[in-house]
């Protein structure tokens, strides 16, 4: 960044306008910072949409939070009244007046005594407001509501010279102050018309009800000096005063993570590149009906409770211990992480409140309770109170802010007739980062469950459909078994792998006979071999003793012939042949 750049960036600083924190849970978010400091805010609506509960929260939380006294002037119910109505909140009214935080003055006007007269301002309101801001050095200033003050007059000079004087008044005291007005008639924000024209802040509240379903909604209409939201977002007012939900940023610039969270089942870890789902990454598990989505997503709790991470299971369609008696059966026990605090389960029907108000309660429990892993079974009920684009619409925003968050969630979502329809791939599927499919297998008359990845973005993942079996000692996945006709689940697994075996025995004991054959022959060819060898050994020895018997005779007749020629040359005794001839 170059000088000039910090320079301006410094300037545009410098520039910003000075604001005052609500406390209002995303409502600081929403206007970037709270309402403007020192200035006068309109807080318009219908009756019922919670106009006295947001600016008596924002006096409240002022008060308590930010140390900054609050003046609420009400023209409608007494100081009593207003103590008892939010008291259910938690605002205890009487204790703060008592430590002079707060200062709660009910003006009374009675319309009959109203004149339209030339003469007619609101000195003595001014005076009494004064009074009351100077008492407790008032900060912030409700005055609730405007047209009480207004509600005969019907010159529009008079009434224009009067709110123009008001507001004046306020931003010359240095207060920030709510004003708050009811809808008008028509495209009129306030039924006088004119207030929404010298605030420099209007919020617009509504309270709307589609299919018997109510909403609340809240609206930025203008923020003079300001960026801030321009959309519509939903509200809620529960036993901790309002909760505004903000639509997450668009920009698709979050952090993400490298590391792994198991499953709680090997088999499928193993599946996903042997290390499980990226951590603050979203699943979803669809599969129809009795496929084992709910238990799918019981064993992703356990998992991560067993690792000490807190989690939070939205049910849809099961209460809480219809779940935990369910899951017991397959060996999972989910009570002992709800006693240690680990697990929370939040059990509601769809049609309790509207898809906007389902985000608000969800946004607010997960900012509470701080979980590592959110489970929402089944996101199809959802279907009931909205749409399919605005069921995906709330799923984005959801994401989006469990993304935000470093939070891993797991959906589960119901198909229909084994075709993945648009309640899962319109609305989910295109946005999660793994999903997993379980389906049904039905061959040689029988039910059996098939699992296999569709998607698992950024890590190698197995293409193989395995068998999802379900016992009493859990959940795993049979390796892939094929046969002549394909794939084979159940029994039909069972007996192929039966008559492959009968098959080895029979092969075994065939190559066993033919080995005990060859032996057999082989020890009658040693045999005949031996004897042979000992016929010719025999012979041999015969001949043997011929050949040394003929060399014998021939030994003999050559010494004959020898001495027979001795005796012819006289060199050999007459007696000597005589005895030579009797040996």
């Amino acid at each position: 960044m170059t000088k000039d750049q910090k320079k301006d960036k410094s300037k545009l600083h410098y520039l910003q306008l000075p604001k005052t924190r609500t406390g209002i849970s995303g409502l600081d978010e929403i206007t970037e910072g709270g309402l403007p400091k020192g200035r006068p805010t309109l807080v318009c609506g219908e009756a019922g949409c919670g106009k006295t509960l947001m600016s008596l929260e924002f006096i409240v939380r002022g008060a308590v939070e930010f140390n900054e006294p609050g003046v609420f002037m009400a023209f409608e119910e007494k100081s009593q009244e207003l103590a008892m109505n939010v008291a259910s909140l938690g605002f205890n009214l009487d204790k703060l007046q008592q430590e002079k935080k707060l200062r709660i003055d009910y003006v009374h006007i009675d319309r009959t005594e109203i004149e339209e007269t030339g003469e007619y301002n609101l000195e003595g309101l001014f005076i009494r407001l004064g009074h009351a801001i100077d008492t407790i050095k008032a900060k912030r200033v409700v005055l609730d509501t405007l047209e009480n003050l207004f509600a005969e007059l019907t010159n529009q000079a008079i009434l224009r010279a009067e709110l123009r004087r008001l507001f004046q008044w306020l931003k010359d005291k240095g207060v920030t102050a709510i004003i708050t007005g009811e809808r008008g008639d028509g495209p009129a924000l306030t039924r006088q018309g004119l207030e929404e024209y010298v605030s420099d802040c209007v919020i617009l509240l509504d309270h709307r009800v589609e299919n018997q379903i109510s909403t609340r909604r809240l609206r930025i209409i203008k923020y003079r000096g300001s960026v801030h939201g321009t959309n519509e977002y939903p509200f809620l007012i529960d036993e901790e005063g309002i909760s505004v939900l903000p639509i997450t940023s668009l920009k698709l610039e979050k952090e993400v993570s490298s590391g792994r969270i198991s499953s709680g089942i090997p088999a499928l870890d193993n599946m996903l590149d042997g290390k499980g789902f990226f951590i603050g990454s979203s699943i979803l598990v669809s599969g129809t009906a009795g496929t084992g989505k709910t238990s799918i997503a019981a064993y992703f709790a356990n998992e991560a409770c067993k690792r000490n991470e807190k989690c939070i299971y939205f049910a849809f369609e099961e209460s809480p211990k219809q779940i935990i008696r369910n899951m017991s059966s397959i060996n999972v026990d989910l009570q002992k992480h709800i006693d240690q605090g680990l697990l929370k389960f939040h059990a509601s029907r769809p049609t309790l409140y509207g898809l906007e108000m389902h985000l608000v309660m969800i946004y607010k429990l997960i900012k509470t309770f701080k979980p590592q892993v959110v489970i929402l079974d089944p996101i199809t009920n959802l279907i009931t109170v909205g749409s399919v684009s605005d069921v995906k619409a709330m799923l984005i925003r959801l994401i989006d802010f469990l993304q935000e968050e470093q939070i891993t969630v797991m959906f589960t979502a119901l198909t229909l007739n084994n075709i993945v329809n648009e309640q899962t791939d319109e609305g989910v599927s295109s946005l999660v980062d793994a999903w997993i499919l379980v389906r049904d297998i039905e061959f040689n008359g029988e039910r059996n469950r098939g699992m296999y990845i569709m998607k698992s973005r950024g890590m190698k993942h197995s293409n193989q459909v395995r068998e999802f079996v379900i016992t009493d000692k859990g959940l795993d996945l049979v390796e892939v078994y094929l046969g002549p006709e394909g794939v084979l689940t159940g029994s039909a697994r069972e007996a192929q792998k039966l008559q492959e075996k009968t098959g080895e025995v029979l092969r075994e004991f065939a190559v066993n006979s033919k080995d005990r054959e060859i032996i057999r022959k082989r020890n009658v060819l040693e045999a005949e071999i031996s004897n042979l060898k000992m016929e010719f050994e025999s012979i041999e020895e015969e001949l043997n003793k011929i050949h040394q018997q003929e060399e014998l005779v021939k030994q003999v007749t050559n010494k004959t012939r020898e001495e027979i020629t001795n005796m012819r040359r006289g060199e050999t005794p007459a007696k000597n042949i005589k005895n030579d001839r009797g040996k």
